[in-house]
């Protein structure tokens, strides 16, 4: 396996020049710059006297950023829901009981996701009506498979008797900290 140094340095041109783009076209100090470039600009209409080139100027180069950025938010976009599915997948892998067949989910055509989805809405309909069904505290059955419910067991508060009220709090050993105090009488 490579490691995450090698992984880094071996990307293409492209995806590394997109990657940095939409990181920063995600940023505030991005968009404060662009509002300052359009305040600019709209205040040096005077000067150019508000001219069809000082239009163009703006028109162009707005029209020029927005076409560059669909292509790079779609690359950033394309990258981030591959890795996504690909740990997905991971998961569906490693999870015993899962259905394996749902690994290449995003590759099947509408009809035959729109049939899974509504299998998925029938199981959480069933889930819905035995939840309603069951008295609280019982986990419900769906599709005929027990639940278990595995929540952690709390233990007993100790009771008031073992301890005597008192108003101030028990006396416990302080701990020693690296961090200086301020003294107010020094």
């Amino acid at each position: 396996m490579p490691s995450p140094s090698k992984a880094l340095t071996d990307r293409s041109l492209f995806t590394r020049l997109s990657q940095t783009t939409a990181r920063w076209a995600g940023k505030p100090q991005t968009f404060v710059i662009a509002v300052a470039v359009i305040v600019l600009w709209g205040v040096s209409g005077p000067f150019f006297g508000y001219n069809d080139t000082w239009q163009l100027v703006i028109n162009t180069s707005t029209t020029i950023i927005t076409f560059l950025m669909v292509f790079i938010i779609q690359n950033s976009q394309n990258r981030d829901t591959a890795a996504m599915q690909i740990k997905l997948d991971e998961l569906i892998v490693r999870l015993e009981g899962a259905r394996e067949e749902l690994l290449d989910l995003e590759e099947l055509d509408e009809e035959k996701i729109e049939t899974i989805r509504s299998e998925f809405e029938a199981r959480a309909g069933k889930a819905r009506k035995s939840a309603e069904a069951e008295p609280v505290g019982q986990t419900p059955q769906v599709d005929n498979k027990p639940q278990v419910n595995k929540a952690p067991q709390l233990e007993k508060a100790p009771s008031s008797k073992a301890r005597p009220a008192s108003k101030t709090p028990p006396v416990t050993k302080a701990r020693k900290s690296s961090k200086p105090t301020l003294d107010a009488g020094k």
